[in-house]
């Protein structure tokens, strides 16, 4: 019985082992789709000038702003209103850049968003309306028409000794503002061959996703071109059924490799470490000198009954302050993310600290692996 109980527990701990290591080697892996796209199937933007109407007193100064005032005249031209001999003094309207993405495969009469932006000297697009906006894309061609009233996700008051703003008050957004007017030829079936282009591309990833895919068809008709770019061979029993061959493909789990990179944020004093970070042995000390000086002004009167002159003078006092708990702390070859930063920890460094260690431990030639500072 006691036999019996003890093989249950080490079949139960055997159990649990195993699954971890399921589970570690599902969490490193990643669909197809979400590490790569396939060539062609992308968005296209989309951008348009047009005029915001509605506004509360918030919009352009017509009198500073020409082309606003230009905008006003031809739009109203445009509905019979001949408005070139007026004075123009109106403040409710705003003179705006409208921007869309278009989506792949997207259908005439279907909807978009779009973003609204200022361009003149706005204050607030709140309550404003975009008039009929047409979209056109890289080549010139008008794909979408963009009209509505603006969403502004932000605050602004004002007085008359002081503002408050809390986001950005002059760009704004048109849930399914724009309609689809034009479609984007691209027809799936007529290709004999799919590309797959990667997001961060790399030679072991796209040889993974090519040995992936071979695997999984059974034949060999996926091939690593670049580190960006993995071909595929339609083979024949999806000739004419591409969307069947696309949707098994995304689905494939694939592990993505990656360089070996620090990246810093010298603005923000951000430091992010990639996991397969390593560093020789060596030994770093970290340790502040700080300097004080203090000037003191002080009044220096002459003896009573001479001829001197009162003066103000100034005393310098000079204060040299060091750390003394500073550690000189060794860290081994190979150490990895955990125990950098350990080691880093231990010291007590702050951001901005880390951030010139780690330069310095590049610099000497102990850390392998690229710094990027953004």
């Amino acid at each position: 019985m006691t036999n019996c109980n003890f093989l249950k527990k080490i079949s139960f701990f055997i159990a649990v082992a195993m699954l971890s290591l399921l589970s570690e080697k599902a969490f490193a892996s990643s669909r197809i789709k979400d590490i790569a796209d396939f060539e062609g199937v992308r968005d296209n933007q989309l951008v348009g000038y047009g005029l915001v109407v509605g506004l509360n007193g918030t919009g352009d100064n017509i009198k500073s702003i020409d082309f606003a005032k230009e905008s006003i005249i031809s739009l109203l031209d445009q509905i019979g209103i001949n408005a070139r001999d007026g004075q123009l003094k109106s403040k409710n309207i705003a003179s705006v850049m409208v921007t869309a993405n278009l989506p792949a495969f997207a259908r005439h009469g279907s909807r978009i968003d779009v973003i609204v932006s200022a361009m003149g000297d706005a204050k607030n697009l709140q309550g404003g309306t975009l008039i009929a906006t047409p979209l056109s894309g890289a080549d010139g061609q008008i794909y979408a028409v963009a009209q509505g009233q603006i969403a502004v996700n932000a605050i602004s008051a004002q007085g008359a000794n002081q503002s408050i703003f809390k986001g950005v008050p002059t760009s704004g957004k048109i849930a399914n503002g724009a309609i689809v007017e034009n479609e984007i030829p691209f027809v799936l079936d007529d290709m004999t061959n799919i590309r797959i282009a990667l997001r961060n591309p790399d030679f072991t990833t796209s040889r993974r996703i090519s040995d992936a895919i071979n695997a999984n068809l059974g034949v060999n008709v996926a091939k690593a071109l670049d580190p960006g770019t993995v071909s595929v061979d339609i083979p024949e029993e999806y000739q004419g059924k591409l969307v069947d061959l696309m949707t098994r493909i995304e689905q494939l789990q694939v592990q993505p490799d990656q360089m070996a990179k620090v990246v810093i944020d010298e603005s923000t004093g951000i430091v992010v470490i990639g996991k397969d970070v390593k560093i020789n042995r060596l030994a770093i000390a970290q340790g502040n000198l700080t300097i004080k000086i203090t000037e003191a002004p002080f009044v220096s009167q002459p003896l009573p009954f001479s001829d001197g002159e009162t003066i103000v003078e100034s005393a310098t006092f000079i204060d040299v302050q060091e750390d003394t708990d500073s550690k000189l702390t060794v860290l081994n070859t190979g150490v990895s993310l955990q125990e950098l930063v350990d080691g880093l920890n231990a010291l007590g460094v702050s951001p901005r600290d880390l951030i010139s260690i780690l330069q310095a431990i590049k610099a000497s030639g102990a850390l392998q692996a690229d710094i990027e500072v953004i």
